[in-house]
């Protein structure tokens, strides 16, 4: 991937407070959606953003890291200005989150093709599986401060 913080050199990214996590992620899949719920119940800290692939800034951030919206990797975890994609993005940020969810990280004794292989699966068919929600629509406020748009 690219060096950290290259995102601020590109005039296609527009800026934001990148001092802290930031999780791009799909809006409409019901699976990315509970993602994002777990995210803001999980980080005690309230410092991971979350960003939705659909905005603006989530568009720009995919393109300038070669992803595309509709491509099934496209979950995106930025950290201290380093960009993970697929299954690694899933394990930093649940080192990033810390508590039970830190139990993730066993999925490291499998070999990142074959992590990545299941992950993509999951991500491919990952609205017939789970279906669509909108994670923009939740009400609770305190996730709304989190959102990135």
């Amino acid at each position: 991937m690219a060096e950290p913080f290259s995102f601020r050199r590109d005039p296609a990214v527009p800026p934001f407070d990148d001092l802290q996590p930031v999780a791009v992620m799909d809006a409409e899949c019901a699976l990315c959606s509970w993602g994002a719920r777990m995210i803001h119940r999980l980080d005690g800290t309230g410092t991971v953003r979350i960003c939705p692939i659909q905005s603006p800034l989530g568009t720009a951030l995919l393109r300038h890291y070669g992803l595309e919206r509709e491509d099934p990797s496209s979950w995106l975890f930025i950290d201290g200005g380093v960009a993970y994609v697929d299954c690694d993005a899933v394990l930093q940020a649940s080192r990033s989150l810390g508590g039970w969810i830190r139990l993730a990280g066993v999925l490291r004794v499998f070999p990142r093709p074959v992590r990545n292989w299941f992950y993509r699966r999951l991500a491919r068919n990952r609205y017939a599986l789970f279906g669509r929600a909108d994670m923009c629509a939740l009400p609770d406020p305190a996730f709304q401060r989190r959102l990135l748009r």
